[in-house]
């Protein structure tokens, strides 16, 4: 068995029946947003800090929840969660915090109803409610976050495209204290 092509073929299934506008959706309310927090748990955390450092590139203000110099949220702020469930207990008071001070809301989700779905702005749901069987060779979430990293690294090169980016103007905003 090929593994990589399986990998390969598992997440283009997912990816086929996402629908892929809602990423010109999302973009759009990054552009409008005064300040985008961004965060997840797990594996989930790991592709949202993709997205954040992407966006970083692109010239937007992005802050990641939970570091020690992340400003209060406020109106007119955007909050992204990547959240498989879209339930994460640890994420929940943020939604709410959120919402509490009048930021926006985006949930990143395998799911289209969830406790963080059902009182977002928008829903971004990764496949349908029955793209994540389990699949030996793929295990506890891995299908999830790997189709959402692809579909945000999408969102990105929309981004790139809309924008005119450049390679040398990106790498102009990366970080140069590592």
């Amino acid at each position: 068995m090929d593994h990589q092509q399986f990998i390969l073929d598992n997440l283009k299934r997912i990816l086929d029946v996402t629908d892929k506008s809602k990423a010109a959706e999302l973009l759009k309310l990054v552009s409008e947003a005064g300040s985008t927090f961004i965060g997840g748990a797990g594996r989930s955390l790991l592709v949202s800090r993709f997205f954040a450092m992407r966006l970083v590139h692109s010239g937007y203000s992005v802050f990641m929840i939970g570091e020690v110099v992340t400003p209060a949220i406020k109106a007119g702020d955007l909050l992204i969660l990547v959240s498989g469930s879209g339930g994460t207990a640890t994420l929940l008071p943020f939604v709410k915090k959120a919402k509490e001070v009048g930021a926006k809301l985006v949930v990143i989700s395998m799911k289209k109803s969830s406790a963080m779905a059902d009182v977002a702005d928008l829903v971004v749901q990764i496949g349908q409610d029955d793209s994540f069987p389990l699949v030996k060779g793929m295990p506890m979430g891995g299908q999830f976050e790997l189709s959402t990293l692809v579909f945000l690294e999408g969102a990105i090169s929309e981004l790139i495209h809309a924008k005119g980016l450049t390679e040398e103007g990106m790498r102009a905003l990366h970080a140069n204290l590592e």
